[in-house]
């Protein structure tokens, strides 16, 4: 019973599942019909025998036709038909595409892009046509491209960005002309620049803020900022200025120092940012022992460890690595050695805080230089930048030496950029030297005032060229008129003479006085000066110099001396004189980065033609330092000269030396020296000798930095005596050495438009015909 119940209910769910397959293969045969109904719609396909293009007017049919590749005769599906229309759109010669299939015939309907007419740029005041026109893409009688343009519209933006114009925008604009043409106008809104508002350091110790700020290229907005273009804002600028901290930092022996990072904030105003640098000083290292090590047998050891001039207890410096690599392996070469390298090997030690080095004299790989190729230089000739390397084809490659031509390169002051790069040559053991430079404007006309408070105002011209002809050469002449004098000049030169570190100089001067400042009397001199000079050592030149000049001393009043009556009667008198000058200056590149001495000494000797005859000689010595902590500097400054007669007649009041308000403050031009007392005049009649001493030092005043206004004091003591003819004055000049001081304090505001002076002095020890000047304001401008 229970076994056919079971059979039939067990019939009944196989019925049940019967009918239910039935149902599912009922929906698939329909959704198979439906699938088939809608497959032949998305494969469809066309055939042409004919394409008709309209629309075209410059641009021929069987080009679009190249862009469609739509072939006759031959089955397209709907997709290759959509890829031809892609391919005439982005070919970016029309402005509109339309593709149409009627029947076995193709329509393609196009619109080309107008021509461009003309191309301007309006609203652009801080950036002119000329300086924004070479960034464009787009050019007249051209296809007008949108594309195009809105990269030229990005172009002059970044123009302005880089000139802390942040907000800056361009719109592209098209105006519609006949015969398809359109005139394209840049519409520039300039926007304010956005100004560096405060340069701010965390994590300095070593050196104060002020001291660091002067380090950037970035700068703060001051006083004038309207006229200031070193305080805007510039990524690109901060970025530097990242670098040369790491450089200051390292040239005073912070082996670790960081810059950790340099943030810049808009200000809530957003007119103005804020640039924070945050850095890690750690701690300055000296140099430990100093060593050579070889295992060349060649290589003595004992020459090679005398040209080294690091001593130990010196504070480190790259700088002085780099010489001392340089010294040695010239050395080498001079020995007939190629190939040689100068390797330094580092030895740290954390508890004395130095470091040892050993110099590790080793044979390099044996890879000459192929060429030399020099892009980008438009205006300067190639041998101008070829000179600046040491090295020429078919020489040893030396990688520091063609890293040192490079920073000469850039010292040239002709390019906006310099890169030098070296790259594989044809084989594995050439290498070729890329050099690509960005030419700058190197030409200047300029204007300049000064004032002094006996002088007045004076004014000064001139037009300068440092790269005349694209020789590298500079050309100058300039004019200066104030205090009774008028003085014009010339200069040419030639900085590298026969391709090698050797200068080449020429200078006339011509100048009169009428009755200049202090005196009473008129005065005519002249003179030509060749001279060529060249490197002696690392920081020491000499120059050789001849000289043909003269002078003479006319209208004197009747007032005068005996002594400038005399000398009148000379009448012009010519010289012919030649001279040295040696001068050593390691300020810039000596062992102490804030120390440093210039030293100069010059002799001209006249007698080898002209009327006149004599000796000059002057020497000078500068002696400075800067306390890095706080920012003060002291500098000593001790100047001489003498001259002595060679000939029959003395020295006149044009050869001889007068004191300058900057050599002795507190007394006036010509207010000291030799004079006749009973003269009507009193006339200064100078010497034949002089000797100054000056101390000085110029310190923070705890005005923000922002104003440029600094402090300074200083003393002075100096004389000038000598004539070596005083027949006629009835004894009443009287020549000796007597000296002369003063005290004072200066007011220092470096102004973007020039350095002012303010000068306010106490003579100490004078003479009573002496004659003071007890304030002093002094502008040097040049716009």
């Amino acid at each position: 019973m229970s076994d056919g119940f079971a059979g039939i209910y067990g019939s009944s769910d196989k019925r049940r599942s019967n009918t239910l397959l039935v149902w599912v293969a009922a929906i698939v045969l329909v959704l198979i019909g439906m699938l088939a109904s809608v497959t032949p719609a998305a494969a469809q396909s066309y055939r042409f025998s004919d394409v008709q293009i309209s629309g075209n007017q410059r641009i021929e049919s069987g080009t679009i036709l190249s862009y469609a590749a739509i072939p006759r005769g031959q089955t397209v599906s709907a997709g290759e038909l959509n890829a031809a229309y892609q391919n005439i759109v982005n070919s970016g010669l029309f402005e509109t595409v339309s593709i149409e299939p009627r029947g076995n015939t193709l329509v393609i309907e196009v619109t080309e892009f107008p021509t461009i007419n003309r191309i301007s740029i309006e609203g652009n005041r801080r950036l002119d046509d000329d300086a924004l026109t070479p960034l464009l893409q787009s050019q007249s009688r051209r296809v007008y491209s949108p594309t195009l343009a809105q990269q030229d519209a990005a172009s002059i933006i970044e123009a302005y960005q880089s000139q802390g114009r942040l907000a800056a925008s361009v719109d592209p604009v098209i105006i519609r002309r006949s015969n398809n043409r359109v005139d394209l106008v840049f519409e520039v809104a300039e926007g304010q620049s956005v100004e560096v508002e405060r340069v701010s350091f965390v994590g300095n110790r070593a050196y104060t803020d002020r001291r660091l700020r002067r380090v950037l290229e970035t700068k703060q907005a001051g006083l004038l900022r309207a006229i200031v273009s070193s305080d805007t804002f510039v990524a690109d600028r901060v970025e530097f200025d990242k670098q040369l901290l790491r450089d200051f930092y390292l040239a005073r022996g912070y082996i670790d120092m960081q810059v950790l990072s340099a943030s810049s904030e808009f200000s809530r105003e957003r007119n103005a940012f804020f640039v924070v640098f945050n850095v890690q000083e750690g701690q300055p290292f000296s140099f430990g022992d100093i060593s050579v090590s070889s295992d060349l047998a060649e290589i003595d050891l004992a020459a090679y460890q005398d040209a080294i001039r690091i001593r130990p207890g010196q504070t480190y410096s790259p700088m002085l690595v780099d010489r001392t690599i340089a010294r040695l392996e010239t050395l080498a070469v001079q020995q007939g050695l190629d190939f040689i390298r100068a390797n330094p090997r580092v030895t740290r030690n954390d508890r004395a805080l130095t470091l040892d080095l050993e110099f590790v004299i080793e044979r390099g790989p044996r890879i000459f230089v192929e060429r030399i190729d020099i892009e980008g230089n438009s205006t300067t000739l190639d041998r101008v930048i070829r000179t600046q390397f040491d090295t020429v084809e078919g020489d040893p490659f030396n990688p520091r030496e063609i890293r040192e031509a490079a920073e000469r390169i850039r010292a040239l002051d002709l390019f906006e950029d310099a890169n030098v790069e070296s790259r594989e040559g044809t084989s594995p053991d050439q290498v070729i030297i890329d050099v690509d430079v960005e030419e700058k404007p190197t030409g200047s006309v300029g204007f300049g005032a000064s004032y002094g408070v006996s002088s007045g105002v004076g004014f000064n011209f001139s037009f300068s060229e440092r790269n005349f002809l694209g020789r590298g050469q500079t050309v100058g002449a300039d004019l200066t008129l104030g205090g009774g004098t008028q003085t014009y000049s010339f200069t040419f030169i030639e900085p590298s003479l026969l391709g090698r570190d050797v200068g080449f100089s020429l200078g006339a001067t011509y100048s009169t006085s009428d009755a200049a400042t202090n005196t009473s009397y008129n005065t005519t001199s002249f003179s030509v000066r060749p001279a060529i000079s060249f490197p002696t050592g690392e920081n020491s030149r000499l120059e050789l110099r001849y000289t043909f000049g003269g002078a003479e001393v006319f209208s004197v009043p009747a007032a005068s001396s005996a002594i400038l009556q005399t000398e009148q009667g000379y009448g012009l008198e010519t010289y012919s004189a030649i001279g040295y000058q040696f001068e050593f200056d390691n300020r810039l590149g000596g062992l102490n980065p804030d120390a440093g001495v210039l030293l100069r000494f010059s002799q001209d000797i006249a007698g080898l033609g002209g009327s006149d005859a004599f000796l000059r000689t002057n020497a000078l010595a500068v002696a400075e330092t800067t306390l890095p902590t706080r920012d003060i500097t002291f500098r000593a400054i001790f100047e001489g000269g003498a001259i002595n007669s060679l000939g029959g007649n003395p020295t006149k009041v044009t050869d001889r030396y007068f004191l300058s308000t900057n050599q002795l403050r507190g007394f006036d031009v010509r207010g000291t020296g030799p004079r006749d007392l009973n003269a009507g005049n009193r006339d200064a009649l100078g010497g034949n000798f002089y000797a100054t001493a000056r101390f000085e030092t110029d310190f923070p005043i705890g005005l923000p930095e922002e104003y440029g206004i600094a402090g300074g004091a200083f003393f002075d003591v100096g004389t000038v005596f000598g004539l070596g003819n005083t027949a006629g004055t009835g004894g009443a000049v009287d020549d000796n050495a007597y000296l002369r001081a003063s005290i004072g304090l200066s007011v220092f505001w470096d102004t973007p438009i020039g350095p002012l002076r303010f000068n306010f002095a106490q003579p100490l020890i004078k003479q009573p015909y002496d004659i003071e000047r007890n304030f002093d304001l002094t502008v040097s401008t040049k716009f």
